[in-house]
């Protein structure tokens, strides 16, 4: 009787429970571990399909601008190829003004580029490589679908590393950016994907491989502060790049951002979206400053068509003649109001 209860005590302090089975204890934590190595193999997981399968469209463009007494200035940055036949987008500042492009694949191939179109406004432009092989290429995803703490993949070639991956998450969204040159970004996407000079042009990607994103910039100096150009933006800016070069588009001078309307105005007016644009910047001496449209206020039509989105804003003023008077409907705090605005062609 006595062997068996030292035999006893001396399993119990080993982790084990009599008759064999394994002390609570010890199976929580094991489950515990279990369900973290699932996790992180899922993420791992995530992270390797994406940069197997995307890597392969990602290029690496050096840009050559020509200086005063025959010197070059060259610069470099990334760029992803939408189509086999090697239409490849990228950051506008990556190829602005440039006299040589090249884009090197990741078999290590360089080949001569040609610029195909260029949009400063949203920082976005198209190039195309010739080659006879059909090239691997990435697909653009919806944007609009990210929310905040979504795992995010960049892929690009920071500091000339081809190739390179890092991930993070999305933090914000519906950002605005201003360029060192006074032109405002809307409707950025933070993430905490860390990026580096070079990194400029490439995709932000979602784990199932879809381009969310094109990355435009971080800020020097700090940690997971990093931008990305939406694909939404991209979805309705490439094909007039390839159509005509560049965007044909009205301007009313003010930057915005989608916001949620307040469910009880949007109940009190009827409203079938529950977002708007929101002025979050009026440009002084615009025409909606002209025509008195505030920072605060609540874009939700125009010409009585829904605005939802920035996208939506953007969409009609490319499509709308310039010096045609437009009408914007919006809130004022709780007060509806239809405002006569008169665009200008885009600077």
């Amino acid at each position: 009787m006595n062997n068996k209860t030292h035999t006893l005590k001396w399993r119990l302090t080993e982790g084990e429970a009599p008759f064999g089975r394994q002390a609570p204890e010890a199976q929580h934590l094991d489950s515990v571990d279990a369900r973290d190595s699932e996790l992180l193999d899922a993420y791992s997981r995530a992270v390797v399909g994406v940069a197997d399968v995307v890597g392969a469209a990602v290029v690496s463009i050096t840009a050559g601008w020509q200086r005063e007494r025959g010197a070059e200035r060259e610069g470099s940055g990334s760029g992803v190829i939408l189509a086999p036949d090697g239409y490849i987008l990228t950051n506008s500042h990556v190829v602005h003004g440039a006299g040589r492009l090249e884009a090197t694949l990741r078999d290590g191939r360089t080949l001569s580029a040609l610029l195909i179109g260029d949009d400063p406004a949203t920082d976005l432009a198209i190039i195309r490589v010739n080659d006879p092989l059909r090239l691997p290429h990435a697909v653009l995803g919806d944007s609009n679908a990210l929310r905040v703490g979504q795992l995010v993949i960049a892929i690009g070639n920071p500091l000339g590393f081809q190739s390179s991956v890092a991930s993070g998450v999305v933090s914000s969204l519906g950002r605005h950016w201003r360029l060192r040159d006074g032109r405002m970004i809307e409707n950025i996407i933070q993430h905490t994907a860390p990026l580096n000079p070079g990194n400029s042009g490439g995709p932000l990607v979602d784990s199932r491989g879809r381009v969310v994103g094109i990355n435009t910039a971080m800020i020097a100096g700090a940690q997971a502060l990093s931008f990305a150009v939406p694909a939404s933006t991209a979805q309705w800016i490439v094909p007039q790049l390839l159509a005509h070069g560049h965007v044909r588009r009205g301007y009313l001078g003010i930057a915005a951002r989608a916001r949620v309307i307040d469910r009880r105005l949007a109940r009190f007016y009827q409203l079938e979206a529950d977002t708007a644009v929101e002025v979050v910047v009026v440009e002084p001496g615009g025409p909606a400053q002209r025509a008195d449209v505030r920072t605060g206020d609540l874009v939700f039509a125009i010409n009585d068509k829904s605005v939802q989105q920035v996208e939506d804003l953007h969409r009609v003023l490319s499509e709308w003649a310039v010096a045609q008077p437009m009408t914007l409907s919006l809130f004022r705090g709780i007060e509806q109001l239809r405002v006569i605005v008169v665009p200008t062609e885009a600077p």
